[in-house]
């Protein structure tokens, strides 16, 4: 494993990057499955047990709302977004309850102000919570429209100086090409910004990726699904794909 991998792989403070779509039932009716949201609880709470790691997450909206589907509807997209900032709340709303009923000290703070259910987002407020071993789930995106939740998680990666954004995904990794249409597909290990950036691999959005690899910020993908992944990522074993600058020489 080459410096920089190592380097990627081992980090004090993580921002965890989970989809909205991975918290629900494949081919249920239920937008959240409690025993899935209790499961990656679980997980959190194992990794975090020996107290080596300061955790935030980041949770999608979109097992209840896709903000870019509704505006290709007719709706305005500022609208429709606020809307999905609005379902992150709720999913957020849910595993704080879980990672609390697994005695996990947990916090939810939102990019929108709603003071009954969450604390608004206060940069030096997160980081002194993170400081003191309190898992922050930042809700309601970035609390602007256009910006996806794979640029929140990249923000506010930089914000609180995180040495690695984990985006739990349903894929187990960065392929050279979409292993759904193309069997032979070949998974990286790891691969270099410049090299996605080469190959026109899509990891996150444009944002997204620009301020990860503007802030030395590793991206680790992964899948979500196989128990045990998010427990494993977050110890930083290797797991998915590292997404890391270049290798020193």
């Amino acid at each position: 494993m080459s410096p920089s991998i190592a380097t990627a792989r081992h980090f004090r403070r993580a921002i965890l990057k989970l989809s909205g779509e991975a918290l629900r039932e494949p081919g249920s009716t239920d937008n959240i499955s409690p025993e899935i949201v209790n499961r990656i609880a679980g997980e959190i709470r194992d990794a975090l047990a020996d107290g080596n790691l300061q955790l935030g997450v980041v949770v999608g909206g979109g097992n209840f709302w896709h903000g870019a589907s509704a505006s290709a509807r007719g709706m305005d997209r500022a609208t429709a977004d606020y809307v999905g900032m609005l379902a992150t709340v709720m999913n957020a709303l849910a595993l704080q309850s879980a990672l609390e009923h697994v005695g996990v000290p947990c916090v939810v703070q939102s990019a929108i102000e709603m003071k009954n259910v969450a604390e608004p987002f206060i940069r030096r407020k997160a980081a002194r919570h993170l400081d003191e071993g309190v898992v922050v789930i930042f809700a309601a995106g970035t609390g602007s429209p256009f910006f996806s939740t794979d640029t929140t998680a990249a923000l506010r990666a930089s914000e609180m100086g995180a040495g690695a954004v984990l985006k739990a995904t349903m894929v187990d990794g960065v392929y050279d090409s979409d292993p759904k249409k193309n069997p032979a597909a070949l998974r990286y290990e790891s691969i270099t910004f410049q090299e996605c950036i080469s190959c026109q691999l899509k990891v996150m959005d444009a944002t997204a990726f620009s301020l990860c690899m503007e802030n030395h910020i590793p991206i680790i993908v992964f899948d979500l699904g196989p128990a045990g992944n998010i427990h494993r990522a977050l110890r930083g074993e290797p797991v998915g794909t590292v997404v890391h600058d270049e290798a020193k020489k």
